[in-house]
């Protein structure tokens, strides 16, 4: 970029919000300065293939979701935490970067985006040029442990060690933060859409049921656990018999998902990426939603 155009760009973003994105498998979050988070939605553009234009973006395009004509796509740009269609990446933010303005004329924002702690330096060049295309004034990156940490408020600046484990859609980043660095890191590309397709198998293999990512992810979400609950839930799942074709209703309970999620659980333990060394430090942990955990 040409110093005249960066200048250019410097001035617009005195008319737009300062933005931190969360650029997430599953879900991009938005959040502006003096605001707080303006935009949650899901990381899914619906796109004609016929004419290349976009139908819907977020809760609208994640509604479409298998119920589209021929010529309608929902698509997921990003996979893994990292981006894989560049081209909807750069339409999808510029959607969510002009609906926390209300507004799209004159926003230029300067941007901080999360990223994952492994990513490769093509990755992170993919993320900021998509940004820019976007029509971001500045943009920068930051690992996404560290605004966990941050946004959790740990004493990151203690010389004291501070563990944080962020379970994404598409990746888990593990990180041990002290002195406001990240000591060691390690980031493991299975999360919570794995996790989905652990509940979808679970159910083919028991039931010889056929259910959705929407419905496996509202199981997951409802009844999912890591360990076993005081009051034990259950739910009644609605999907499609693969012997007869016909729809069925089956009611599962929590120890059916905390088997199911062990398949996927287990295989990220088993991994050498995620054998962490015995450092004697004081560790803490962090969870986005502490009264589920």
């Amino acid at each position: 970029m040409n110093k005249n155009g960066y200048n250019l760009r410097s001035v617009f973003s005195l008319f737009s919000s300062d933005l931190a994105i969360d650029l997430g498998t599953a879900n991009t979050l938005v959040f502006a300065h003096g605001k707080g988070i303006v935009v949650n939605e899901p990381s899914i553009v619906a796109i004609n293939k016929t004419s290349g234009e976009v139908v819907a973006v977020g809760r609208e395009a994640k509604d479409m979701l298998g119920r589209t004509p021929g010529n309608v796509v929902a698509i997921k740009p990003m996979k893994d935490g990292v981006i894989a269609d560049f081209k909807v990446t750069e339409k999808m933010l510029t959607y969510f970067i002009q609906k926390a303005h209300n507004r799209r004329v004159l926003v230029h924002p300067r941007i901080v985006i999360g990223v994952p702690s492994e990513i490769t330096p093509v990755e992170k060049r993919a993320v900021q040029d998509s940004a820019y295309r976007a029509r971001a004034s500045e943009v920068y990156l930051v690992e996404q442990a560290m605004a966990a940490a941050i946004g959790a408020g740990l004493p990151i600046e203690e010389p004291s060690g501070n563990m944080v484990v962020d379970i994404g859609g598409g990746t888990t980043d593990i990180a041990v933060i002290s002195m406001s660095g990240i000591v060691y890191s390690r980031s493991v590309r299975v999360a919570g859409n794995e996790m989905d397709e652990a509940v979808m198998q679970y159910l083919k293999r028991k039931y010889n049921l056929l259910v959705g990512e929407r419905t496996a992810e509202q199981i997951k979400m409802e009844i999912g656990s890591a360990y076993p609950l005081e009051k034990p839930l259950t739910m009644e799942v609605k999907g499609r018999n693969l012997i007869e074709g016909v729809p069925r209703t089956v009611t599962i309970d929590d120890s059916e998902i905390r088997e199911a999620l062990t398949d996927a659980s287990g295989s990220s333990a088993r991994r050498p990426a995620c054998r962490f060394p015995s450092p004697t430090i004081r560790w803490r942990r962090w969870c986005s939603a502490p009264e589920k955990c």
